[in-house]
């Protein structure tokens, strides 16, 4: 139902944020495409998600973990297998990437806060009550990373709902990392 835009395609607002996927990711993402069609989501999701992966407090893989906690609880049958291939890219522990995947326990306490307070905040819509800020606080993250929190799960409401509206198709290079929502 929706297009997959190239950048000879696309609406003209979006042939510049094409570009950008490109240089970033060395291809244009199939989310992209589909994004192209929106310019002002599309700056949006690249904003967001930019800012949290280049602006935030968080190292590369914590804010994975707040990436794949909103991808599974959002049932994203493509940001779960993207977000393991950048995860894997980055030689991330095999350990870590599978206990998000499953929606099983972190094995390392502080991620497991980590991830706790992002699944309370998407579980919640953000009315999480002081005793689950404060369990993220005495495991030693800080109030502004409780609000950066907030810049990845902008980014993934985006891309996890348009995935969903639009049954994005998984990239060839993900493939290898298809995934469902395990039963519980």
């Amino acid at each position: 139902m929706f297009t997959y835009y190239e950048p000879d395609t696309a609406p003209k607002e979006s042939k510049p944020l094409m570009e950008q996927s490109l240089a970033g990711f060395g291809m244009i993402p199939n989310l992209h495409k589909i994004l192209a069609e929106a310019p002002a989501t599309y700056k949006a999701y690249n904003q967001t998600f930019t800012s949290f992966m280049k602006e935030t407090t968080f190292n590369p893989l914590e804010q994975q973990v707040v990436f794949m906690t909103s991808n599974f609880e959002n049932n994203c049958h493509y940001c779960v297998p993207g977000h393991t291939w950048m995860m894997k890219s980055s030689k991330m522990p095999d350990d870590v990437i599978e206990a998000l995947r499953n929606g099983t326990e972190l094995p390392d306490a502080k991620l497991q806060v980590l991830h706790d307070f992002t699944k309370a905040l998407l579980d919640n819509r953000g009315h999480i009550g002081d005793d689950k800020l404060n369990e993220f606080l005495n495991a030693g993250y800080t109030k502004r990373q409780a609000l950066e929190v907030l810049t990845g799960l902008a980014a993934k409401l985006i891309s996890n709902f348009t995935n969903a509206l639009t049954h994005t198709e998984v990239d060839d290079a993900m493939k290898p990392y298809g995934w469902e929502k395990p039963e519980k």
